[in-house]
């Protein structure tokens, strides 16, 4: 929602103890979004076929669903509740970039019901932000199932219990998340960069400024990719893990793998909201060699 004011206009500072306003927005947009399905969404554009392993409502899911599998998304294993609603944010921005944000777990307060102990026939797993108990357990599963982790706590660092936290950097084969997202790893662990890519690979997103990956034999520092024009950065980590993982699971090395996240996020960013973005694999070619000298990614196989 968009409040076409300034909170600050309507917020006195000497009342906070006794707010009660209401604002007047003019546009609301939906848009889905969520770790999963957004991680998911952009591998499928990029030809895998991805397994959507989440808590949803089974009331409000079945239009966002349809959307996923459309693009080759993999939604059999996902956990539908019949009393509570997928999550949800309630996000309200004012003219000066202002947001005041509300979220409702929703189905994700049960996502520990998710169980991927009988997956077979899965190389990878990404634990992203979710119920710190859920994911706790998914990253037990994914060592339990022999899959190699990606682990992307993000919005839970805050939130998750140490021993959760912990868990998931030691038994990771990727840590991902942005530069103040690592900092505050180290902070809350006492393990840095350099200590976690000893026997991991670090992959740290700076925005505008391109991303960096810390492997055990040494850094790759990835340019930003080229971007028509830059209107919306949300999701654009998300797809950053989508492009990265596709490319290691082609066997890319990490400055391909690298660069094929950087271009994946170029074109999140030109669009408003996580899954508006769209392209075929073609145009995703034409952009990795438009920024990178010609090098053309690897990718699965199938139709462009």
């Amino acid at each position: 929602m968009v409040f076409q004011g300034r909170f600050g206009d309507h917020i006195l500072p000497e009342q906070t103890h006794l707010i009660n306003v209401a604002f007047l927005v003019d546009r609301l947009e939906k848009r889905r979004g969520g770790t999963a399905g957004n991680v998911s969404y952009s591998m499928a554009l990029l030809g895998e076929r991805p397994l959507l392993c989440a808590a949803v409502g089974s009331a409000d899911f079945a239009a966002y669903e349809t959307a996923l599998q459309a693009e080759g998304v993999d939604t059999s294993t996902v956990l539908r509740c019949e009393d509570i609603d997928t999550a949800t944010a309630f996000i309200t921005t004012d003219m000066d970039g202002n947001q005041i944000t509300a979220f409702h777990p929703g189905a994700m307060s049960r996502a520990r019901g998710v169980d991927m102990s009988a997956l077979t026939d899965v190389s990878e797993v990404v634990v992203g932000a979710d119920d710190a108990n859920a994911m706790a357990l998914h990253v037990e599963q994914a060592s339990a199932i022999g899959a190699r982790l990606v682990f992307a706590p993000a919005q839970q660092i805050p939130a998750m219990p140490d021993e959760v936290l912990r868990l998931g950097l030691d038994h990771a084969w990727v840590v991902a998340g942005n530069a103040y997202e690592l900092e505050m790893i180290r902070e809350r662990t006492g393990r840095s960069i350099a200590d976690l890519s000893a026997s991991s690979i670090v992959a740290v997103t700076k925005g505008a400024a391109g991303s960096e990956l810390h492997t055990p034999d040494g850094l790759a520092v990835i340019p930003p990719a080229v971007v028509a024009n830059a209107v919306d950065p949300t999701g654009a980590g998300d797809a950053f893990i989508a492009g990265l993982l596709t490319g290691f699971r082609a066997g890319a090395s990490p400055e391909v793998a690298g660069r094929m996240g950087s271009v994946a996020a170029s074109f999140v960013v030109e669009q408003s909201g996580p899954q508006h973005h769209h392209f075929d694999r073609n145009q995703f070619r034409a952009r990795y060699a438009a920024t990178f000298a010609g090098t053309v990614p690897l990718l699965p196989q199938g139709p462009a």
